[in-house]
């Protein structure tokens, strides 16, 4: 597995969460995020952490794009049923989160269970964020896509 992560984008002016890392809990159950991934997201910036929708995983946005996705769900009405829905559930079960002195966050519990988060854990850039992931699950769910799968994604979102 790619232990090395890297920055692309700032020439073109955004940082980016890429790459892919393998890192341990540690005794007291915290994550030391990547140091690249600690600049993009800034030195004074909290960090969001949700439960994955569709899969057993952490999706971690900065403050800032967590901030331009809520602009969506307050568009929204307040007799949305199904987007109060979204709001109270994932609002219920998210975490805001500093990074310590060295680089580390201390994840609540509750959501290291839901991903099965243990010993390792996959970190995997998402261009706007990261995931974390157990690694058996990241090699079953998504070291199995294959390049017709990846073409597929491809096109449907018109990369």
């Amino acid at each position: 597995m790619e232990t090395k992560g890297n920055i692309v984008g700032e020439a073109a002016g955004a940082s980016l969460f890429v790459g892919r890392f393998l890192h341990s809990l540690d005794p007291k159950r915290r994550l030391t995020i990547p140091s690249d991934w600690r600049g993009v997201a800034g030195p004074a910036e909290k960090l969001f952490v949700l439960p994955g929708v569709r899969h057993p995983c952490l999706m971690v946005y900065p403050a800032r794009e967590i901030a331009h996705r809520l602009e969506r769900l307050r568009q929204r009405s307040v007799a949305d049923d199904r987007g109060r829905q979204m709001a109270r559930v994932l609002g219920s079960r998210s975490e805001l989160l500093a990074c310590d002195a060295q680089g580390r966050i201390r994840i609540k519990d509750e959501l290291l269970a839901f991903a099965e988060l243990r010993e390792q854990v996959v970190l995997a850039g998402t261009f706007d964020g990261f995931e974390l992931w157990n690694p058996a699950t990241w090699e079953r769910v998504v070291g199995t896509t294959d390049q017709t799968e990846l073409l597929e994604a491809t096109k449907y979102v018109e990369f």
